[in-house]
């Protein structure tokens, strides 16, 4: 019963801290104070501060985790309301995708290469531009730590939703099409999160890029690997 209790409360904590952060972030709008990195931020320094392990909060947070899955099936949705958008557009969008699952892994694996780090990570962040439920497998398979690889994923994540706004601007980059593709390549859901910021349209097109490189990346990782013998 206290165990149970004991989820209930960090469950609650988590929904309080991000709706407060949410609510922050809509007032002042600022792009370091997204939801994720703030009420991540927040959380961690409550659990210090009251010397919680991180194993008793995963008590109820596990909860919270095992609806990233659904979370993900749930951008059917908007991609449904755009499908005659995405029909017509199918090679362009297509397109951009593959270059921006390509150059994702390639730069991240060649880069890591270069400065000699340690194997096992390499094959831990080569998933980063993945949404995490996938990235996670992939990193299995590829033989990498899986806790480092939720850490690539969140750098990767919460890095692209911060800049984005900053490279728009300096690449001059206007259209929903090429927004979208761009967040949801680079950023998985956290970019999509920021997309809708845009526009509905903006946000599709982030969903579908999140969802065609979780399938292209879990196929091209081990080929990266391979290319570069790590």
């Amino acid at each position: 019963m206290q165990q149970i209790l004991f989820a209930f409360c960090m469950i609650l904590l988590t929904i309080v801290v991000y709706f407060l952060m949410t609510r922050i972030y809509k007032r002042y709008s600022y792009s370091f104070l997204i939801p994720v990195l703030t009420a991540t931020t927040l959380i961690i320094v409550i659990l210090s501060v009251f010397h919680i392990p991180y194993k008793s909060y995963m008590i109820g947070g596990q909860w919270i985790s095992s609806l990233l899955g659904p979370s993900v099936v749930a951008l059917a949705y908007p991609l449904y309301k755009q499908r005659h958008f995405l029909i017509n557009n199918l090679f362009s969008i297509l397109g951009g995708v593959l270059i921006g699952a390509i150059s994702g892994m390639v730069s991240i694996g060649l880069l890591a290469k270069i400065i000699g780090i340690n194997q096992t990570l390499i094959l831990s962040i080569i998933p980063k531009s993945l949404t995490t439920p996938v990235a996670i497998e992939v990193t299995k398979g590829l033989g990498g730590n899986v806790s480092m690889a939720i850490v690539g994923v969140m750098v990767a994540g919460i890095f692209g939703a911060i800049a984005a706004p900053t490279i728009f601007k300096i690449m001059r980059v206007y259209s929903p099409v090429g927004r979208g593709i761009a967040l949801g390549s680079a950023s998985h859901a956290m970019g999509t999160s920021k997309a809708a910021e845009y526009s509905e349209l903006t946000f599709s097109m982030s969903s579908v890029t999140m969802t065609l490189s979780a399938i292209i990346g879990s196929f091209l990782g081990p080929i990266v690997v391979w290319i570069f013998h790590i």
